[in-house]
This record gives structure tokens, sequence and C-alpha cells, in this order.
């Protein structure tokens, strides 16, 4: 389940090119501007960690890069694909077949089974049944859960959810990982579980990943992290 090798000359090529992008949100007559001009390259096969206040522009930022919103004005590139320009239709199905979302909550629904949750973005494809039972098979098998395939979320454990949620993400395969505080709702040994899974996903299996936390802990699983504050990036740290 990789779409590239992790580590080696692959970190040298883009993934995320984010240029002179500025978010701009209307709430009735008033305009705030959440990002001011923000320039941010990603190589292919990163692992970044975004981190800031409350308010920095941390999450407008994961859900440009991620597609789930559009910027006011500048440009974004991601896997060589211009996605400023899309439709929102396009837009969908770009990130149907591109990224994949880990969220703090998990956004499981909670009538269905662990592998039926997994399946839940394999809907959007034309892949057949059998495809989609084999590839939700593979990755609950990446996430240690196979042996949960037909529990149901309230059976499960806060850190075996986020697995499945993890698990999700990873079932189209996409390249790009965006996951938004994935840690922020489990207890210290079992966030670092996951954000170890997470690492074994960028290293052995290739995945770029971009992550919003406001825990210098797990920052410290990421191979970098950048700094927001007031919508400006504040350094770029090796």
């Amino acid at each position: 389940m990789s779409n590239s090798e992790p580590g080696g000359n692959s970190m040298s090529e883009p993934m995320v090119q984010v240029h002179n992008v500025t978010k701009v949100y209307e709430r009735g007559k008033q305009k705030i501007e959440v990002l001011h001009g923000l320039t941010l390259d990603i190589p292919r096969g990163d692992f970044v960690a975004l981190m800031g206040p409350s308010g920095s522009g941390k999450t407008t930022l994961l859900n440009l890069i991620g597609g789930l919103d559009q910027p006011t004005a500048g440009e974004i590139t991601v896997a060589g694909r211009r996605i400023d320009q899309l439709s929102s239709g396009q837009l969908a199905h770009w990130r149907a077949h591109n990224v994949g979302f880990v969220f703090q909550f998990y956004n499981l629904m909670p009538v269905l089974t662990a592998e039926a949750n997994v399946e839940l973005p394999l809907l959007l494809t034309r892949l057949s049944a059998a495809q989609r039972r084999k590839n939700v098979a593979v990755a609950l098998e990446v996430v240690g859960l196979a042996d949960r395939a037909k529990h149901k979320p309230k059976e499960l454990s806060g850190g075996q959810e986020q697995r499945v949620a993890i698990a999700r993400a990873l079932v189209s395969d996409p390249q790009l990982l965006v996951c938004d505080e994935p840690t922020g709702d489990l207890d210290r040994k079992t966030a670092d579980e996951i954000l170890g899974l997470v690492q074994v996903l960028n290293r052995e299996h290739g995945k770029t990943i971009v992550m919003v936390t406001h825990d210098p802990k797990a920052a410290e699983f990421a191979r970098r992290t950048l700094h927001l504050e007031k919508g400006q990036l504040l350094e770029q740290a090796a």
C-alpha cells in the first residue's frame, strides 16, 4: 500500500505547493483574513506537524491542502494538480482518489462494522465489490485490526476506533494523509501507539503526511515541525 518509496530521492519532489495563499471568511459584513499570503512546499514523502495557537490558521491550511476548502487567492498544487482551479464536483472526485483524512473524533458510523466503515470511501469509486473487500482487508491488516473487522465502534476502544479511521483514510491508497489532532481525544500511551502507526505509514509506506497538533510530544513523531501564528508561517525547522 504505497505510491512511492519512502525517503531517498522522493523527498526532493514536491507533493504540496502552497503559493501566496490568502483565505478570507465572511461573517455577515465582517471579513476575517485567516491566512495572509502564505507560501509552503512539502516534499513527497515528508511528515510535517503544523503547530500554533488556536486561531492561527492551522486547520484552515490543512483543509485547503486536503481540498476541503478553497483559497480566496493564491495557488495550491498537490501531486502536480492545481486543486484551487477545480470545481466542487471535480474536487470531490480528486479527494476520493488522492487524500485520506483522519480527524480527532474518528467520525465513524455507529451502526456499521469496522470493515463497512473502512469501505465507505470506496463506494465513491468504480471498484468491484470483490476489489473493495480486498482493499478493506489490506487496510485493516496495516493498522493491526484484521481481527476486529466485524466489530461496531461501540465494541472498540478509542484507540481501536482511531485505527479504523486511519484504515478508512488508507483504503483508497492515497498519496497524501491529512490529520487534524488525530490523538487529541486519546490518552498518552494510546496516542503514542497511533502516532507510531502514522510514522510507519510515512516511513514504510511512503505516505506524505500533514498533521495539525497542539501536542509537542505528537510533533516529535514528524520529520519536521512548522509553526503558524496569525495566519503566517513563523519558521520552517529542519
